[in-house]
């Protein structure tokens, strides 16, 4: 029997948002059986839940009334890939850091508040036959399985980027396979991102930005499907929004938060 896990201690970590670029930090806090993945916005609980998001616009953005929290996906992922069933995230602010742009940091995080097992069977969830939905040229689909599995497939018109694949099953295995992976973006959307006010903290220290010729970053890429293995870390966050440890197969083409949403509440619709 599998037994529900949350934090051993608390623990805090600070850094910038992506959207405004100004401070913000959170703490991550043990959390009761059965509670789940929480958010905690001004004393105003955002449960880690699809019919909570609100937005889905180059993150996944959760809300309660008029409270908000962006940026979700990466510690959710981190949690997924941990074990980790409850926690309360406690923010300052209406996002969370976005630290090197990938989930290695919360990955240390989690790590370092330390696992606590509690005495409670741990909670799953499945599809019994095959979901899938569409959007224009995109497409994803969850089919029954007895571990995580993602096979993620992005096509983006760039010399430096194409056709990229990555297929695995997410376990004990997820920091090393995909939790290094970081978030990027192309240097000729930078000015309407900036007039949207939705990446003043986008820099080369958290994001991956390729202009005409290639990766602007020092040092480049971190390997050449590193935009496929960042759309699975996406993916594994999102499937958090969820109760429970996701038992299914994903399978998404040229996918992104919008779609996974619309998936997961085709899930909630049967």
């Amino acid at each position: 029997m599998i037994l529900q896990r949350t934090l051993a201690r608390a623990h805090r970590v600070a850094g910038i948002g992506l959207r405004t670029g100004l401070p913000t930090s959170v703490v991550l806090s043990p959390a009761p059986a059965d509670s789940g993945r929480r958010f905690l916005v001004g004393g105003v609980v955002v449960p880690a839940d699809v019919d909570h998001v609100v937005d889905a616009t180059l993150a996944t953005t959760l809300g309660v009334g008029e409270v908000r929290v962006a940026l979700v996906e990466h510690l959710l992922a981190a949690t997924v890939g941990a074990g980790i069933d409850n926690i309360d995230v406690i923010v300052e602010g209406d996002e969370l850091p976005i630290l090197d742009g990938a989930a290695l940091g919360w990955i240390g995080a989690l790590a370092q508040a330390g696992v606590r097992t509690l005495p409670v069977p741990a909670r799953t969830w499945t599809v019994d036959r095959p979901v899938r939905v569409e959007q224009g040229g995109s497409w994803a689909e969850l089919h029954p399985c007895r571990a995580l599995e993602v096979d993620v497939r992005v096509d983006f018109p760039h010399p430096s980027i194409g056709a990229q694949r990555w297929s695995g099953i997410v376990d004990g295995s997820f920091a090393s396979e995909l939790g290094w992976a970081r978030t990027f973006g192309f240097r000729r959307d930078a000015e309407r991102l900036l007039a949207l006010g939705i990446a003043r903290g986008a820099s080369l220290e958290n994001t991956v930005v390729y202009d005409e010729s290639g990766p602007m970053n020092q040092g480049g890429i971190r390997a050449s499907d590193e935009v496929a293995r960042h759309k699975a870390l996406d993916a594994v966050g999102d499937l958090a929004l969820v109760p429970g440890r996701p038992l299914v197969k994903l399978v998404a083409h040229r996918g992104g938060h919008a779609l996974h949403h619309a998936l997961l509440r085709a899930v909630r619709s049967l």
